[in-house]
């Protein structure tokens, strides 16, 4: 038995890279023959899932998409089965393959999921308040909802939260339920209750028996399925350059209630992995987009609601679903022309067509936003992340066209790629994947300016708004607010009492920045003009139209730029 399980999951593995040439029919074949398995282990379950989930999202043909549907039905089963029979089930809690049918998600979760999780999913979250670990929280907390407990918080060492919890919710069961329905009513900001929510630091446990929004069962529907008749598409096969240049993609705008349905979905998709994006948690269902880019990937793109924005950078969020199955998400922070770029395509996906749906991405993404200089996070190259380098993610980006933005990092590539070019056996080593992670990687196209943002960062602009504040406005970052807005608005002549709150707050974080830049003063009519256009756009519907107008100020993309480098 354990001999053939071996084989099954070593054979399933192999359909990964098995299209055209008749694999449809060996897919076919050895999926119907498995029937019932039983799984010693963990480990070998999480093979068999991921395997069939692989093939789910890239089936050969209809019948293996319908078989392996069928056999993971199979699985939820045989989690109850391992935990009946006392195994090791830590392997179903790390992140790569955690969120499966069956298994029990335990997590803390911001406020907002938190919020989220209690309307979608009431009956399926539980929690355990650690009240050891958090007495000192709970005391400070409990009393805005408990009447007279003060009696006992302020002067005894022993409060009896559990018994307390239940009585105030009235049945067992329903504490949590109960404290995010006080958490809802509380007349603060949301920003102010997800500060107090988070201090207390509640594991909460969603059980994923029966769940659409585990992995097992995460679907989005769609109109056809769509077959890989042929080998996937490999990274030598796409061209950046070339999809960049490529017509425009169809868009087609969500309604209201779509969009909710999509980011629930995301929502769901990150979850149950263990992640949690701004973007996702705080998108705006009102403005989400889908792109059916053809082989059966539909790429959703969103943005954030104005009171929710970044104070200088746009941000849009997305993710992708391959024959309604979510295979990975994006997030996209903009300024200018420049935007970096974070791609995440899920563990379980990752041998299916990466490069391509990524230049898709990117695509969308200047469609979108009209940026034309992309940047990718040191992270997902390998900077702290061990998985990227046992990858070799950056030559994933390298021979797509990227370039490292220090110069000490592109003559390590280049001399990588001597080596290459007389051995083609050779491997850049662990180590010196490390050093090429430590930086930026750059995709300019079309009328970029070259290297102009190699050195730039909002952080450096960060620093040099705190800097400010201590010299000029003795450290006080609300003088500092009030007095910069009241410079800008006489020098740009404009009167903010006729501005909505979103447009003066936008407003105000413009201010403290150009407060720096005192050749504002100097600036003609029309280029003041432009700057107040600029600010009132980064509260608008969308943040487009923000991005297309910074793009075409180059007085304020100099100057931002210059103050936002760091010297070589």
């Amino acid at each position: 038995m354990a001999k053939r399980l071996a084989a099954v999951i070593e054979q399933l593995e192999g359909l990964r890279r098995e299209y055209g040439g008749g694999a449809a029919k060996r897919a076919e074949s050895l999926l119907a023959s498995i029937g019932r398995l039983r799984f010693p282990d963990a480990e070998s379950l999480i093979r068999f899932h991921d395997g069939l989930l692989f093939l789910r999202a890239f089936p050969q043909s209809r019948k293996v998409a319908s078989l392996a549907d069928s056999l993971l039905k199979q699985v939820e089963a045989e989690v109850e089965r391992l935990r009946k029979s006392r195994a090791d089930l830590s392997s179903f809690d790390l992140e790569p393959y955690s969120g499966i049918a069956g298994t029990v998600l335990a997590e803390e979760h911001t406020y907002e999921v938190a919020s989220w999780l209690a309307r979608r999913y009431p009956r399926q979250v539980s929690v355990d308040f650690q009240i050891d670990d958090n007495y000192s929280k709970l005391v400070n907390t409990l009393p805005r909802f408990m009447p007279l407990i003060e009696d006992d918080t302020f002067v005894e060492p022993d409060i009896p939260f559990d018994r307390l919890l239940l009585a105030a919710a009235g049945k067992e069961g329903r504490e949590w339920l109960w404290l995010i329905d006080q958490f809802e009513g509380l007349p603060l900001s949301l920003k102010d209750k997800t500060e107090l929510y988070d201090s207390l630091a509640i594991e909460l446990k969603l059980d994923l028996r029966r769940s659409a929004a585990s992995r097992t069962y995460a679907r989005r529907p769609i109109e056809k399925l769509f077959v890989h008749s042929e080998t996937l598409l490999q990274r030598k096969q796409v061209s950046l350059a070339e999809e960049l240049s490529s017509p425009s993609i169809a868009l087609r705008k969500l309604s209201s209630e779509e969009g909710r349905e999509l980011l629930d979905l995301a929502r769901e998709a990150l979850l149950v992995r263990q992640r949690e994006l701004y973007g996702t948690t705080r998108g705006d269902a009102d403005h989400v987009y889908e792109a059916n880019v053809g082989r059966g990937v539909q790429i959703f793109i969103w943005g954030l609601p104005p009171d929710r924005r970044l104070p200088l950078r746009a941000y849009h969020a997305g993710c992708t679903f391959k024959n309604g199955v979510p295979i990975n998400y994006l997030e996209a922070i903009s300024l200018f022309d420049w935007s970096e770029v974070g791609f995440n395509t899920f563990y379980t996906y990752r041998d299916g067509e990466t490069a391509w749906i990524y230049a898709k991405v990117l695509h969308l993404l200047h469609q979108v936003s009209g940026v034309t200089c992309f940047s990718v996070y040191p992270y997902q190259l390998g900077h702290d992340n061990e998985e990227a380098i046992q990858s070799g993610a950056f030559w994933f980006y390298r021979k797509l066209g990227f370039r490292p933005g220090r110069p000490e990092l592109l003559a390590l590539t280049e001399a990588e790629e001597q080596k290459i070019a007389r051995d083609m056996t050779h491997r850049t080593s662990a180590r010196s994947l490390r050093k090429l992670a430590a930086g930026h990687v750059f995709y300019e196209f079309g009328n970029a300016p070259r290297a102009m943002y190699d050195s730039f960062s909002t952080r450096n602009l960060q620093l040099a708004v705190q800097h400010e504040m201590a010299a000029k406005f003795d450290g006080n970052a609300d003088k500092m607010r009030a007095m910069t807005t009241v410079a800008l608005a006489k020098t740009l002549g404009v009167d903010l009492g006729k501005w909505n709150a979103d447009e003066r707050a936008a407003f105000s974080n413009f201010a403290q920045v150009l407060a720096m830049v005192p050749e504002v003063a100097d600036w003609s009519v029309e280029e003041k003009s432009k700057l107040v256009e600029i600010i009132r756009a980064k509260a608008a519907a969308e943040e487009s139209k923000y991005l297309r107008l910074l793009q075409n100020h180059d007085l304020l993309k100099r100057a931002m730029v210059r103050r936002g480098s760091r010297r070589r």
